[in-house]
């Protein structure tokens, strides 16, 4: 069994969740297995809620409520964790929750950082040159972007693969002071165990990937979903079809990639430069 995390509840709203199911549970000196036979539901479900790996069914909420007698506490909690994708464009909501859920991510971008990567800085910048955004749309997006992160904090993070063009790292997203944090904060990902990223050169000369950026998700028994985006849509698909073809142009797109310790290097020389 997966050992206890201390969950940062200001980390995402799933995260709030999760942390106060155990801390009520631990007032009330029931175990994961007590409080999953009350529950009705399995002790596993219980610690996956508590580690923030799983959003539970709406009714694992209500039930909480009434064995804590928190009068609907735990309910408001659920919906603003079931909620807070809303600000996200409606085509990629599906996608955000396969995010949550993912056990392995593969991204490609030929314009930006991937947005689990972003700083908050390089974020608002990138999310506020959407033409007639308004300041509070603005800020829900941010929010929704920045609590994307905390999936790499999880008890069991999703393995992921990122592979960005070297002309992401010379585009002045926000100017010098943004691109150089940004730049180090990817430095600082690398780092991760389950983080690999891969800088494809411009003397690749590839052409693949140059239309849109995409995402290839896989789920907890092989169920895999993929997203593209250009510049004005995007689309969320399991169909076996897309599903291939863009896995065959994520194959070509890191057969000519540097491995990361090249990659690395790149993006440490083009930190020097944004000064």
């Amino acid at each position: 069994m997966p050992q206890p995390v201390e969950l940062n509840p200001e980390g995402s709203p799933l995260a709030r969740f999760g942390f106060e199911v155990r801390s009520h549970r631990l007032a009330a000196k029931l175990t994961q297995k007590q409080l999953a036979k009350r529950l009705l539901f399995s002790t596993s479900m219980v610690g996956m809620v508590e580690r923030a790996d799983r959003k539970p069914e709406k009714i694992f909420a209500q039930r909480c409520d009434e064995i804590f007698a928190l009068e609907g506490v735990l309910t408001e909690l659920w919906l603003m964790a079931d909620r807070w994708k809303d600000a996200a464009a409606p085509w990629f909501r599906h996608g955000l929750e396969a995010e949550q859920e993912a056990t392995a991510l593969r991204t490609w971008d030929p314009l930006l950082v991937f947005g689990l990567m972003q700083t908050e800085s390089y974020a608002r910048h990138v999310l506020a040159g959407e033409p007639g955004i308004t300041p509070e749309l603005l800020e829900q997006r941010l929010a929704t972007r920045l609590q994307r992160k905390s999936i790499l904090s999880k008890a069991d993070p999703p393995t992921l693969w990122a592979i960005i063009d070297e002309g992401v790292l010379h585009r002045p997203i926000g100017g010098a002071d943004v691109m150089r944090g940004q730049l180090k904060y990817l430095l600082e990902v690398a780092e991760h165990p389950k983080v690999t990223i891969q800088i494809l050169p411009f003397a690749a000369q590839s052409t693949c990937g140059l239309m849109s950026a995409f995402v290839i998700t896989e789920l907890c028994g092989h169920w895999t979903t993929v997203w593209a985006e250009s510049s004005i849509k995007g689309t969320v698909t399991d169909a076996p079809e897309t599903v291939k073809a863009i896995s065959d142009r994520y194959d070509a797109l890191r057969a000519e990639a540097l491995p990361q310790h090249m990659s690395l290097k790149i993006i440490e020389k083009e930190l020097t430069t944004w000064t």
